[in-house]
């Protein structure tokens, strides 16, 4: 069932569906997602191109959130947390499923969805990347990252594209009614228990350095908390390497 005041618009072939959303959102009358079945334009965290054989999952939720910037990119772990659960309820189970922070859903260890956050004063558009049948090959992705891996291979599941956002936007609408509800402290736990490699040893990187430390937590702000030799290290943003 399609869950209450959020709209819906299938497009047959769209540049990027984060494109259509700043596109249509000066009119928006409320939360709206948009699939697009064919992406010509698609593109990952810093700029980096997003493969989308036909078949796979590109969607984005955009809306007008009124909180603080800093309060609005929270979202991304609201949109996580409906991953997962889309996940679970489409394979009937949420054996093999983590969360990499910032963004990304794993499934038996390997990407399998990605979340990039995009938007500018007025509107957040949410882009979730989802391999339903197919994954690029290894050597497309960076050195070091997870290799990507597709839900059909890991499981058996084949689905089309508006089967998984039915499924999506059912658990997103759950999760952001807690997050408007009770605010971030229940979605950070909820995050926390699914969360890939806590208490381990990773490496988060940005284009400036390298940070080698425990996951120990991800804070209050949405922080990636690493407990390195010589202090603890809050992050706000890199990219994290197993």
């Amino acid at each position: 069932m399609w869950p209450d005041g959020y709209a819906k618009r299938v497009l047959p072939e769209v540049d990027s569906t984060n494109a259509e959303a700043a596109r249509i959102a000066p009119d928006l009358a409320g939360p709206e997602w948009i699939l697009g079945l064919r992406q010509t334009a698609g593109r990952g965290r810093r700029g980096r191109a997003w493969v989308n054989p036909e078949g796979n999952f590109t969607a984005t939720l955009v809306m007008r959130p009124l909180e603080a910037p800093d309060v609005i990119a929270l979202r991304s772990f609201v949109a996580s947390l409906a991953l997962y659960d889309a996940f679970a309820q489409v394979t009937g189970t949420d054996a093999g499923l983590s969360l990499k922070w910032p963004n990304d859903v794993l499934l038996n260890g390997g990407k399998v969805a990605g979340i990039l956050l995009e938007g500018s004063p007025g509107y957040l558009a949410i882009g979730i990347g989802v391999n339903l049948i197919a994954a690029p090959d290894a050597s497309q992705v960076e050195a070091g990252a997870v290799s990507p891996v597709s839900l059909l291979a890991e499981t058996g599941v084949r689905l089309t594209p508006e089967a998984f956002l039915t499924a999506l936007a059912q658990a997103y609408a759950k999760w952001e009614r807690t997050f408007t509800t009770f605010g971030f402290a229940p979605v950070r736990e909820a995050w926390l228990s699914r969360a890939a490699r806590l208490g381990e040893t990773i490496t988060a990187r940005t284009t400036q350095q390298e940070t080698v430390g425990v996951f120990e937590t991800v804070d209050a702000e949405g922080n990636l908390v690493l407990k390195t030799p010589k202090a603890r290290v809050a992050i706000a943003a890199a990219d994290v390497f197993f």
